[in-house]
């Protein structure tokens, strides 16, 4: 899911407790459960069929439930579905659904999830993961505009018996389902607002342990409130979670240190700053930052001297370890390292291409002079879009630096809203842009899967038929063999390398500053980061 540019979330490591603090005022379970908690940045909508980023996927998380719910270890938990079970073919997933409320107090049913995810592939939603139905049978053609939605792959027996029919095996659809994107939809509500549905708190409804408010659609301060409609409601201990997008880390340690915070991101001088400080916590993410380059716009980027002497001028270590300081690593590549694992190997290492990831500015220099004699130059000017949070904003400027110490390279730096960045970003408004993503659940597919040619999220329009092949052939011929899958996609990560489709900037990891009143929330490294449902106060 996308992220803030070059700003970040925190997370640990595939799925762990996270020991977070509520108000200094809040020392006994009897009084008013609160959690005072920052984001970097606001919600863009609550249309779970429209949701591409990271803190509106936070805020439905915690407002709506699917079939099932992320957990510790990598494993699932029961949702809206109370049990469910896998053909021998592995094509058919049977969920059983228990008696749950929308916050109205009406039934959700299996029709509800039929009409979410049907309305979620229409090509008249303009879904952009859409593609993640791609599974389900009929959803491409259904997405392709060649036919009706009603016939894609997913039945309601009943009011509570949900049937999903897949094109081929997926073992990991059990993490699929736990995604916003496949939430289920209240109909009579989404006939009510339109167009407006999902733009502002009141016009929605809620399935899951909160209900959303004080939300005007764009705002930077909203909560959560608990929902007594919710079917496990006995267990959630949090009374609210009071949300703040805070763009400016040193914002936040204020508000930390005042106690107006219970968690707060750190990034830079500030990270380091406060390695002393007990409440200092870094957490690891399964996210990759990444600069893409616009190959339809700008013909020059076409040239893959071009693009490996870009990559090569960028000193990542340096980028982690003196400006960024917030807990990152320099990375291996774009899908991120102990995400995935098969046969005890991590990906990353496996899919190691070294010089998609180094630093050699002789090289670049070497290369972008003859990039510039392929394409008939003596010089290049573009733009690099970023974010205008703090974090970003460095980010830039030292990817700017890096840059142009490639002779005849002028960089000029466009910092904007991460809501219209990520809008010119879909739009190829851009020649350079920061991206960053976190995975939705821990397969390398997640990762791979963005930067085929057909892909919506492949802003930059890089195009290796090569690499489409392989990565259509883990999904169909090789489906069912675990490590011809593995391979294939291994692969694929390679080719992405060798021709420097993008460049991996840094694997995310989260510097925070975290109180140790309020236990039980967890924290995952893939989307979304963080459920409150188990959490309370000291």
């Amino acid at each position: 899911m996308k992220i803030n540019s070059l700003a970040k979330l925190g997370g640990v490591a595939l799925v762990s407790v996270l020991i977070l603090a509520g108000c200094g005022s809040k020392s006994s379970q009897s009084k008013k459960q609160e959690i005072n908690w920052s984001t970097p940045a606001a919600i863009s909508t609550m249309d779970t069929s429209k949701m591409i980023d990271l803190y509106s996927a936070q805020v439905a998380n915690g407002t709506n439930e699917g079939l099932l719910r992320m957990a510790k270890d990598n494993k699932v938990d029961p949702g809206v579905a109370k049990s469910y079970n896998v053909s021998k073919d592995g094509l058919t997933w049977t969920f059983n659904l228990r008696h749950s409320k929308w916050n109205d107090g009406s039934a959700v049913t299996a029709k509800d999830f039929v009409f979410s995810w049907q309305r979620t592939v229409k090509p008249k939603t303009a879904s952009q993961y859409a593609y993640i139905f791609a599974n389900i049978k009929n959803a491409a053609k259904i997405n392709a505009g060649k036919m009706s939605p009603s016939k894609l792959g997913v039945k309601a027996e009943g009011n509570y018996k949900f049937v999903v029919s897949l094109v081929k095996p997926q073992s990991y659809f059990k993490y699929m389902v736990t995604q916003p994107e496949f939430f289920p939809q209240n109909p009579k509500t989404v006939a009510k607002y339109g167009s407006g549905f999902g733009t502002n708190s009141t016009k929605n409804s809620y399935n899951g342990p909160f209900i959303l408010k004080g939300w005007n659609g764009t705002n930077d301060t909203w909560k959560l409130v608990k929902n007594t409609k919710y079917w496990d409601a006995k267990k959630v201990k949090v009374d609210t979670v009071n949300f703040q997008a805070v763009k400016t880390p040193s914002t936040g340690l204020n508000s930390f240190n005042s106690n107006k915070l219970d968690y707060t991101t750190l990034s830079g001088t500030l990270a380091a700053n406060n390695k002393k400080n007990k409440a200092y916590t870094v957490f690891p993410q399964a996210s990759t930052s990444y600069l893409e380059f616009n190959q339809k716009k700008i013909k020059a980027l076409r040239n893959v001297n071009i693009r490996k002497a870009m990559a090569l001028s960028i000193d990542k270590k340096q980028m982690v370890n003196k400006v960024m300081q917030g807990g990152d690593i320099a990375p291996k590549g774009f899908v991120p390292a102990s995400m995935a694992k098969h046969n005890g190997k991590d990906f990353a290492s496996q899919a190691y291409v070294k010089d998609g990831t180094d630093y050699d500015l002789k090289e670049a220099k070497t290369l972008f002079a003859k990039g510039l004699k392929q394409e008939g130059k003596k010089s290049l000017s573009l733009s690099l879009l970023g974010s205008d949070d703090d974090d970003s904003k460095r980010a830039s400027e030292f990817i700017q630096s890096q840059l142009e110490k490639l002779p005849g390279l002028k960089i000029t730096v466009q910092s904007i809203p991460f809501k219209s960045k990520l809008t010119r970003s879909e739009d190829q408004q851009f020649d350079l842009v920061t991206s960053a993503w976190i995975a939705d659940y821990p397969d390398p597919s997640n990762f791979l899967d963005l930067m085929t040619s057909s892909n919506s999220y492949n802003d930059g329009k890089w195009n290796n038929k090569q690499y489409d092949a392989l990565i259509k052939k883990s999904e169909s011929t090789d489906a069912n063999n675990e490590t011809a899958r593995w391979n294939d996609m291994v692969a694929a990560e390679k080719i992405l390398m060798n021709d420097q489709g993008i460049v991996p900037l840094y694997q995310q990891g989260q510097a925070a500053l975290v109180r140790s009143s309020v236990k039980g929330v967890q924290a995952f490294t893939t989307s979304p980061q963080y459920d409150f449902s188990k959490a309370y106060v000291k």
